[in-house]
């Protein structure tokens, strides 16, 4: 999308948190037209210093030609298009195409969909990959599904806002797809507690096992961004443990629909409920390896280490491989 095509469309986004917020500068600094709501109008208003309209309703962007929508789960999602102050709430004026990038389950996401289709409106799930840091680094990845020439035409913001989507197919396989993702990285993160206390306890420092674990193969830009955290015990949340068990159970019902044993997951999900039943509710799931560590008789200490979470490195390293290929 090169500067010629900037303002032709105009966009609305619905939800500013921690990622929202950052995801509508990038759109504001690149010259996009962009409407604004969110529930604490507060959170929203400094955005109007990079262009943006700060509205007081949904539906006021319901003459946006694309809405964005990133909101905390499946009914504030429903409430923000089909509530009675929803996108959709207009009786002559909808837009074309509503994008959500909320993890959803398909059965709320279909709802939404079968609704969205009677006003003629394409609804894209698009769910994300990453937190707020890697927003920032340009890092953040999508995968989407519905109908493609909607997805087309939304590919290219979906661009600008990370690095990158993934089309999936028709209907909620991007649903699906960010389910998997999720029970994927709560069995991981749990691995990785698990062998790093096996580590520290035969005598190796935990910044020297990541560093390793990193420069392998089985380094991945999870594994590298989580290192600080579990090197210098950081569990100011990015994703905390309930988020994680809902992705969890989520996934046991599709695996129980589609007939797929998932004894790993099952026994990840478990600690991460031991987690939440201690009390643990809004720090970051990372404190599974705290967790793993009573539970095998070692007291954790920070290790004060200069740990990078590899983000700017290999964010500046794709640039310069995308320059060098211009």
């Amino acid at each position: 999308m090169g500067d010629g095509s900037r303002g032709r469309t105009r966009l609305g986004w619905v939800g500013t948190g921690r990622m929202g917020y950052s995801l509508v500068s990038r759109l504001l600094e690149a010259g996009h037209d962009v409407g604004v709501y969110n529930r604490t109008r507060s959170k929203a208003e400094p955005l109007a210093e990079l262009g943006a309209l700060v509205v007081d309703s949904p539906a006021d962007l319901c003459d946006r030609e694309i809405v964005f929508t990133m909101v905390a789960g499946p009914d504030d999602f429903k409430e923000v298009v089909l509530g009675p102050a929803g996108v959709l709430s207009n009786g002559e004026v909808v837009p074309r195409i509503v994008v959500d990038l909320t993890t959803v389950s398909p059965e709320a996401s279909a709802r939404v969909r079968a609704q969205a289709g009677e006003r003629d409106v394409a609804l894209l799930a698009a769910p994300v990959s990453g937190n707020p840091k890697v927003v920032s680094a340009g890092l953040l990845t999508f995968v989407v599904s519905g109908p493609e020439a909607a997805y087309r035409e939304v590919e290219p913001y979906l661009d600008l806002l990370g690095n990158g989507a993934t089309y999936v197919g028709e209907g909620e396989l991007a649903r699906l797809a960010k389910i998997c993702h999720n029970l994927l990285l709560g069995v991981v993160a749990q691995s990785l507690a698990e062998i790093t206390v096996l580590a520290e306890k035969g005598g190796i420092a935990r910044a020297d096992l990541l560093e390793f674990i990193n420069r392998s193969v089985m380094g991945s830009m999870f594994t590298r961004y989580k290192a600080p955290a579990y090197v210098n015990l950081d569990y100011s949340a990015t994703f905390t443990p309930v988020l994680l068990r809902k992705d969890f159970d989520l996934g046991f019902e599709l695996a129980h629909e589609v007939g797929v044993p998932m004894p790993v997951a099952a026994a990840a999900r478990e600690l991460v409920q031991a987690l939440i039943a201690q009390g643990y509710t809004e720090e970051d799931f990372a404190l599974l390896l705290d967790q793993q560590a009573k539970l095998s008789g070692l007291e954790l200490e920070s290790e004060h280490a200069a740990v990078t979470d590899g983000l700017g490195e290999l964010a500046e390293a794709m640039r310069a491989t995308a320059g060098s290929s211009r």
